[in-house]
């Protein structure tokens, strides 16, 4: 992967600068890249994931995980369009699976409303205690005020809009 698609949105670096609160397991369980991960690292964790060596991943831009090695990434699925307007996902350790925003503008707020990938993937049955970021509301507001929405409607909308996600992902492992 050359250096440009490998180089994150202004927007995502940003709020990916600092760090997040875990707060022994009380907060947001992610550990952001400072770049997309390369191609062949994508393609190894993609076949290792569903265990299907026919597969290339390429479909991904894995930018960050959790604790315990789930990957959050932009899911290329809206052809045409450029990766801030492609839906973010998360692929858990574990094999749990979840649309978490439907663009980088929703899930600035997401993040804003005190949630990462895999919180907003077990939503609503989390068990970490949200508490709304004044920095990341900042950058929210300043690059997607028109996306403004709690977590909550963040991952309704998108979960609306992708409702088979699971089952597609599902579909690809063996």
């Amino acid at each position: 992967m050359d250096d440009d698609r490998r180089t994150l949105p202004a927007a995502l670096a940003e709020a990916h600068a600092g760090d997040f609160d875990y707060r022994d397991g009380a907060g947001v369980d992610f550990e952001p890249y400072p770049q997309f991960l390369d191609r062949d690292e994508t393609a190894d964790w993609w076949r290792s994931w569903t265990g299907n060596t026919e597969l290339d991943g390429s479909e991904f831009r894995v930018f960050g995980q959790d604790g315990t090695g789930g990957l959050a990434a932009f899911w290329l699925v809206r052809a045409g369009e450029p990766i801030e307007r492609q839906p973010v996902v998360f692929l858990g350790s574990e094999g749990e699976t979840g649309v978490v925003a439907q663009d980088l503008g929703s899930y600035l707020w997401l993040l804003a409303d005190g949630f990462g990938p895999w919180e907003a993937a077990q939503h609503p049955e989390h068990e970490h205690e949200p508490q709304p970021d004044p920095r990341l509301t900042e950058i929210a507001q300043r690059y997607a005020p028109e996306h403004r929405r709690s977590a909550s409607e963040v991952v309704a909308a998108v979960r609306a809009e992708f409702p088979d996600f699971e089952a597609r992902i599902d579909a690809l492992c063996r």
